[in-house]
């Protein structure tokens, strides 16, 4: 359990606002990873979570903003340098770990990356998984970035937190696509299909990625008016 802690403690204080831990078990009979035997030699993941700056997303309307385009690229940039600390921290005490980067497509047909980061954060107790498929942390809603480090170090689980939705359908009523089908899910989803239209989503983040200043398919809309965590 010592393990456990220090390691907290030390994402913490290289930029982690909120770190959680993952048993894998679950993961490797129902979600979808690549390669198929990515968790193989793996036990628990490590999700780390940055809290977005609110100046940032209060500018977002219907569309993304520049400054939001760019927070989302610099906040992915430190995720990145956050689990090359975190490989180091654990290979250094004679663990294996393998950093999984924050915003990585994998399979471009079907846009998945090597394994869902919000799936880890959900099992890690980061927050639950809202209507719109984002994470909703207590701490700060959906107003966060994540990446995962796989690991064999032995570590203590944290476990999932129900969704807190509710009658909730403030990202489903603001979607500019109207994908969020303002489905509540106590446990999670079965599959994405469940709580979006996701072909919706995708097409809007494409057109989206066209604009002045932005160049990557993100939205906002749906981080920027969930009410939890304000």
């Amino acid at each position: 359990m010592h393990l456990t802690a220090d390691l907290k403690k030390f994402c913490r204080s290289n930029g982690a606002d909120i770190v959680g831990v993952a048993d894998l078990g679950p993961f490797k009979s129902n979600i979808p990873v690549i390669p198929h035997d990515l968790l193989d030699v793996y036990t628990h993941a490590v999700s780390v979570a940055i809290h977005l700056e609110e100046a940032v997303l209060h500018d977002i309307t219907d569309h993304p903003t520049p400054e939001y385009a760019e927070h989302y690229r610099s906040t992915n940039a430190s995720l990145d340098r956050l689990t090359g600390e975190v490989l180091q921290w654990i290979t250094a005490r004679g663990f294996h770990a393998h950093p999984i980067p924050a915003s990585f497509i994998t399979d471009e047909k079907n846009l998945l990356g090597h394994v869902s980061h919000k799936a880890v954060a959900r099992m890690a107790g980061i927050g639950w998984q809202g209507k719109s498929l984002l994470i909703v942390s207590p701490e700060f809603g959906p107003r966060i970035r994540l990446a995962t480090v796989l690991t064999d170090m032995l570590l203590k689980a944290d476990k999932p937190t129900p969704q807190k939705c509710g009658t909730c359908a403030e990202c489903a009523r603001a979607c500019p696509s109207s994908a969020i089908k303002n489905v509540a899910a106590k446990d999670g989803y079965a599959d994405r299909d469940e709580a979006l239209h996701f072909l919706r989503c995708v097409e809007k983040t494409l057109e989206f990625s066209s604009m002045p200043g932005i160049g990557a398919r993100i939205c906002g809309v749906c981080v920027k008016v969930c009410p939890f965590g304000r």
